[in-house]
């Protein structure tokens, strides 16, 4: 029981990153029907974001406070990232928006392998690392030597988690933009006739993704101190599994859904093969996929005639 109690609370830790970077995949996809392949490695240049960020504030601007550092981080993690995706939705999305499916979806893929061997020859091949934050844990409970405990790292992530999904849940409910979105979602050329600016808010839609990436980047550096130019592959093939999982085009779909990718891994590695703990959320997501095509929040798709 107590190594079960102690993987649900890691699998809730990394399904949190998940579904973070699952939101970016569900929002673009629920606007423009696009699938944006390049927000896996978004992603991963937020980690080094947040890593260039961290190195500079320890050795050059010797600041010492923790919680200091972590808001700067997160905050230069945000803008970067959301420019580097402002940037990519200007240059390699708009352009091909009227064009045939297929031709975003290739200029996505591009993308992908832009941004990953632009990392991999500004910052090298090799693994980066900085010092572990927040190294204290809570102890939970204890049994025959075992010890099931709650890092102060993984508060962090649950609590800065939970606070945007908030923030974003009430952008997405209450204000213009939301409002502009979700008209967009519905009918771009409707919301456009209506006085909608559907590409200022598809922009918008870009920046917003790729600012919870950030967040997740530096989730993801602070949990596991080490990076890498490829880790945006992995992460990014999960949170989009984890949105296809919840309903792809649903925001508490892709949350849920990286919460179960997330304790589906952990509970694997800890009571089967390590090897195969990325084959049992894929077959998961097939069985699902089996019963409920759409997800397990989507809706089905309606064709408008």
């Amino acid at each position: 029981m107590e190594v079960f109690i102690q993987q649900i609370i890691n699998g809730i830790t990394l399904g949190s990153i998940y579904g973070l970077i699952a939101i970016g995949y569900t929002m673009v996809f629920g606007i423009i029907g696009m699938v944006n392949f390049a927000h896996g490695d978004v992603f991963m240049v937020s980690t080094f974001v947040a890593l260039v960020t961290a190195l500079i504030l320890a050795t050059w601007l010797g600041i010492s406070s923790i919680f200091l550092s972590l808001f700067v981080i997160l905050l230069v993690g945000m803008v970067v990232t959301s420019l580097v995706s402002w940037t990519i939705e200007r240059l390699a999305y708009r352009p091909l928006r009227g064009s045939f499916r297929l031709a975003p979806l290739i200029s996505a893929i591009g993308m992908s392998i832009f941004l990953m061997n632009f990392v991999q020859v500004a910052q090298g091949p090799r693994n980066k690392s900085i010092p572990p934050f927040f190294q204290n844990v809570i102890v939970i409970m204890e049994r025959e030597g075992y010890q099931v405990t709650l890092s102060y790292r993984q508060i962090i992530i649950w609590a800065v988690t939970a606070t945007l999904l908030t923030a974003f849940w009430y952008i997405v409910t209450k204000t213009s933009l939301g409002r502009a979105q979700r008209a967009c979602e519905q009918d771009q050329k409707m919301a456009s006739l209506l006085g909608v600016d559907v590409d200022r808010t598809i922009s918008m839609t870009f920046v917003i993704g790729a600012a919870l990436a950030a967040v997740a980047g530096t989730m993801y550096l602070m949990y596991y101190g080490v990076v890498s130019f490829s880790d945006g592959f992995v992460p990014g093939i999960k949170a989009f599994t984890a949105a296809v999982l919840g309903g792809i085009g649903s925001i508490p779909g892709a949350v849920i859904g990286g919460l179960l990718i997330g304790m589906i891994e952990t509970l694997w590695s800890a009571y089967f093969s390590l090897d195969y703990k990325d084959v049992a959320a894929f077959c998961i997501l097939a069985i699902v996929l089996i019963f409920l095509p759409q997800g397990l929040l989507g809706r089905p798709e309606v064709e408008k005639v």
